[in-house]
């Protein structure tokens, strides 16, 4: 069965590097340009991996990995942060919140899907 990955980043840029990354491995991709829409697109189907940016409007990804987290149904569903940010209270407070890798912009692909890979695995 094909996994479903939603990524999450006001970036159109990196969206589409992430998602032709993901598509190119297989994966059915889901995006959003920032934490809310990302909320507004959850819906009851099975969502395997959130790939967010942490820095965006509206909500952002620290908001949008709690809020996930609350919700029943994705309480469970790894979530990775992809981001510029790398100083580590952002780090300890992704990990206390829940997610379960960081990763640096900008990314190589191999990079993204070795790590997706992994968290999927």
């Amino acid at each position: 069965m094909t996994k479903k990955i939603m990524i999450v980043d006001d970036s159109a840029s990196i969206r589409q590097v992430a998602k032709m990354t993901l598509l190119a491995e297989g994966y059915e991709v889901i995006d959003a340009c920032d934490g809310l829409d990302a909320i507004n697109k959850l819906d009851d189907g099975k969502i395997n991996l959130i790939i967010s940016d942490l820095n965006m409007p509206n909500m952002d990804g620290l908001s949008l990995l709690k809020k996930v987290k609350e919700m029943g149904q994705y309480r469970f569903t790894p979530f990775l942060m992809l981001t510029t940010e790398s100083g580590s209270d952002f780090v300890s407070q992704g990990k206390q919140a829940g997610a379960k890798a960081w990763m640096i912009k900008p990314f190589k692909p191999e990079k993204l899907i070795n790590t997706v890979s992994r968290i999927l695995a």
